[in-house]
């Protein structure tokens, strides 16, 4: 099965390749260092480091302090940290600049691999979350570097969809020396795969773990005086297509009640942004992105656009409640614990099978609220705006909740040390 998975991939990559150019040509920089998915030209760095493998952005921000327990405890060994995405990228070198080396993961290729693996010599390798590619685990196995799979999440879903093809997951999985799922639903799921239990921990979800930048409050009060101090504000980040087009309804609903209701807008893809501020001009609102130079017009916006990275923390500390995406359409929903680490009532749709626990837990602290349609985010907006007094209690359960389950980053790192020894 590997091996006719390897050669449909090496069928399909003109295609991969032409789609990362489509996607990425007009982004700045978008297309630069492409070639390292292709394992040439790579970046200078130290061979014989710890490797570490984060997607995108989530995962990106999880594993960064894991990665600045690793680099105090082994100060002389240097990191490497693989992203997928621009984004992810971004994350990595903002939060760690020149400590870490940044690259771009390869494809999952043997021969692509070769280069990689022969280039990096790595002595551990690391995956964020749900990085079962089968090509990189073999290669691991056969260069005999150890593998750890840390803050795993693998959904009802997803565990599926790995049944349908049991004896190359059994395969895969056999590459990887330890997993440290987030939650047990987790673990049983990778165990019900064929994963050895002995070599199964849970150890909680690495984003608990999140630091939050020492001038955050004093940042999130700036927006608030150039928005306009005494305006509400809803957060809608992380949107996908689909969801815009819902939210626009519940911002239109909610105004009827409060005119001055401030929304700001961020999707999860920056590029989205475009399409984003035709549809709110289409209805007439005065929209104003994050970039736009003249501030003084961000008082008089109906929508506030983030198109910037590394800010969206600060959106959330500035609000009075955060809608979160991915949720009204089948994407199984983005990241909740940002907004809940700084203390805001959560409103989510439906579809949050990707942080499944954690969404229960939330809800069963009275945090987090379910909806299922544009007209009952409306009526939860309304009815949160409406009651100072209740969103104060969900905000101190919130940040309460994030408190208590902290402390996720010290037992992966035992994990880890365990396969340095």
């Amino acid at each position: 099965m590997r091996f006719l998975y390897t050669i449909i991939f090496y069928l399909l990559l003109p295609f991969i390749l032409l789609r990362l150019w489509i996607k990425n040509r007009q982004i700045p920089n978008g297309l630069q260092f492409w070639y390292e998915r292709l394992g040439f030209g790579l970046r200078p760095f130290l061979p014989g480091g710890i490797w570490v493998h984060a997607v995108s952005v989530g995962e990106s921000l999880a594993a960064i302090p894991l990665i600045k327990l690793l680099q105090q405890r082994y100060p002389v060994i240097p990191i490497i940290v693989t992203n997928e995405t621009k984004t992810g990228a971004e994350r990595i070198r903002v939060e760690l600049g020149d400590s870490v080396t940044q690259l771009y993961f390869p494809y999952d290729l043997p021969l692509v691999l070769r280069r990689f693996f022969k280039a990096l010599q790595p002595k551990l390798l690391i995956l964020i979350e749900t990085e079962l590619w089968p090509n990189l685990l073999a290669s691991c196995q056969l260069y005999q570097v150890p593998v750890v799979l840390v803050n795993a999440r693998l959904s009802e879903r997803s565990a599926k969809s790995y049944r349908r093809i049991l004896p190359l997951m059994r395969k895969v999985l056999n590459g990887i020396n330890a997993i440290a799922a987030q939650f047990q639903a987790d673990a049983d799921r990778f165990i019900a795969l064929g994963f050895p239990a002995e070599r199964l921990q849970v150890t909680g979800s690495l984003k608990f773990d999140l630091t939050l930048p020492l001038r955050l409050t004093e940042q999130a009060q700036h927006w608030r005086k150039i928005w306009g101090e005494n305006r509400p504000v809803w957060i809608a980040a992380s949107t996908h297509p689909g969801e815009e087009e819902l939210i626009l309804q519940a911002f239109t609903e909610a105004r009827r009640f409060y005119p001055d209701l401030l929304l700001i807008s961020i999707p999860r893809h920056v590029d989205r942004v475009p399409q984003l501020e035709q549809l709110y001009n289409s209805r007439t609102y005065k929209t104003i992105k994050r970039s736009d130079s003249n501030q003084s017009k961000m008082h008089d916006a109906d929508i506030f656009i983030g198109d910037t990275m590394g800010e969206l923390l600060i959106f959330y500390a500035a609000a009075d409640l955060a809608f979160v995406g991915g949720s009204l359409v089948e994407k199984g929903g983005q990241n909740p614990l940002e907004p809940a680490a700084v203390g805001l009532p959560i409103l989510t749709g439906p579809y949050t099978f990707n942080f499944a626990t954690i969404t229960e837990q939330l809800k069963q602290r009275h945090v987090e609220i379910q909806v299922t349609n544009a007209e009952e985010l409306a009526e939860q907006v309304i009815a949160l705006l409406s009651n100072p007094e209740r969103r104060q209690q969900k905000s101190d359960e919130a940040k309460k909740f994030v408190a208590e389950n902290k402390g996720s980053v010290l037992k992966q790192m035992q994990l880890i040390e365990n396969l340095l020894i």
